[in-house]
């Protein structure tokens, strides 16, 4: 169970089931971690290039981890939204792979929050420069500079005690049981903390899996309203087309390296507990399984759920909207194995934890027939996940 680079954990290592440095909870392989044995720094961009910088540092930790003892050593971390910005990856010391269900089984509920705030949230950009930045957007659809883009937004707030990050973890996972969870150190002292609704890429010897979510609907408490809710997204022309845009994106990068791939013709749904999103559940066989799921979800990253279509027009038009850098969030977390398997989510649903100060994001999906005071609206659902963890809901706005 264990793969150890020094020394066995001590027996109080894993006495809190989400304890640990690193920790991933996902519904086919989850994994907690301990301690540092190498980091990955270098950006991840063109890393499907087996000659790259990057592939080559990831190719030498693994060598390094294995004359070290380790017959199967894993990289865990995160990758930016920007892969021309330096990655966030390690290979820890040791790690355990469990199952969530037997964790979530065996949970003890979390203490309610005792967080208060001190002053009032900063929203980076404030209502009016986003809503400007979403009517800016389809100018230059209508130009034809692009045809989708993400525009996002940070909620910082500052509480009057620390936050920690365990205790956040598991008022996600309490939350949004069916989601992937995440906590990672960053440099700086800071903690990536999340709920994603979405997997990126799940990689098992050739066979593959993604599934995209674009278009999203806020859900109704009441059972009939929430049900109609998830009737008007299946059937919105708006919500329809944005999710085209990833799924086309999705099958021009893949297509190519697959045997087999199946896409299905129409969207599903899935809900978390705040959000109805558009589903595709997508699978393959690759014509190369050597390639690794690190090098297929760079390859993949950042689809037009993150960012826009095409995606460098996308890019440009976030780099001239959006009032920050992403770093992080809207970036990749997961795990790759030096077989080369591996799993990898989008960094959404999520915020930075340091001391006391929490920043969280939240983008919403731009096209021609977007209103700009609904996406807004749409963003601060999206944020309400982690608001309501934290016990300080109704500071969205």
């Amino acid at each position: 169970m264990f793969a150890n680079l020094s020394t066995r954990p001590s027996p109080t290592l894993w006495v809190s089931p989400l304890h640990s440095d690193f920790l991933l909870l996902t519904p086919r392989r989850s994994i907690r971690a301990s301690g540092i044995f190498a980091r990955v720094s270098l950006p991840a961009g063109g890393s499907l290039n087996g000659d790259s910088l990057f592939h080559c540092a990831v190719t030498d930790v693994f060598a390094r981890a294995r004359r070290a003892g380790v017959a199967n050593p894993l990289l865990i971390g995160a990758i930016p939204f920007d892969q021309s910005r330096p990655s966030c990856l390690y290979v820890p010391q040791c790690h355990e792979v469990f199952s969530r269900d037997a964790v979530l089984d065996t949970l003890v509920p979390a203490e309610p929050p005792r967080h208060r705030m001190t002053g009032q949230p900063l929203h980076t950009p404030d209502r009016a420069t986003y809503e400007r930045g979403v009517t800016h957007a389809i100018a230059a659809f209508r130009r034809g500079e692009a045809d989708k883009v993400v525009l996002s937004r940070l909620c910082d707030v500052t509480l009057d005690r620390p936050v920690e990050p365990e205790w956040l973890l598991q008022r996600l996972v309490e939350q949004n049981p069916t989601g992937f969870h995440f906590r990672l150190p960053l440099p700086g002292g800071r903690t990536l903390v999340g709920a994603s609704p979405e997997l990126l890429l799940c990689k098992a010897g050739a066979s593959i899996r993604t599934n995209p979510l674009a278009g999203s609907a806020r859900r109704a408490e009441h059972p009939a309203e929430d049900a109609r809710i998830r009737d008007m997204l299946r059937a919105s022309a708006k919500d329809l087309l944005e999710h085209r845009y990833v799924t086309e994106s999705m099958r021009e990068v893949m297509a190519p390296l697959c045997d087999s791939l199946d896409i299905p013709d129409r969207p599903s749904t899935v809900s978390t507990s705040t959000m109805w999103h558009l589903s595709t559940a997508i699978s393959g066989t690759l014509k190369n399984p050597d390639m690794s799921a690190l090098q297929l979800a760079c390859a993949l990253h950042p689809t037009p759920a993150l960012c826009g279509y095409p995606t460098q027009a996308g890019h440009r038009l976030i780099r001239s909207i959006e009032p920050f850098e992403r770093e992080m969030f809207a970036g990749i977390v997961g795990w790759c194995d030096a077989r080369g398997d591996g799993e990898w989510v989008v960094a959404i649903r999520c915020g930075e934890i340091r001391e006391n100060r929490v920043r969280m994001f939240a983008g919403a999906g731009i096209v021609e027939g977007s209103d700009p005071a609904s996406e807004w609206r749409e963003t601060s659902v999206k944020l309400s996940t982690m608001m309501r963890a934290l016990g300080i809901e109704g500071a969205t706005e």
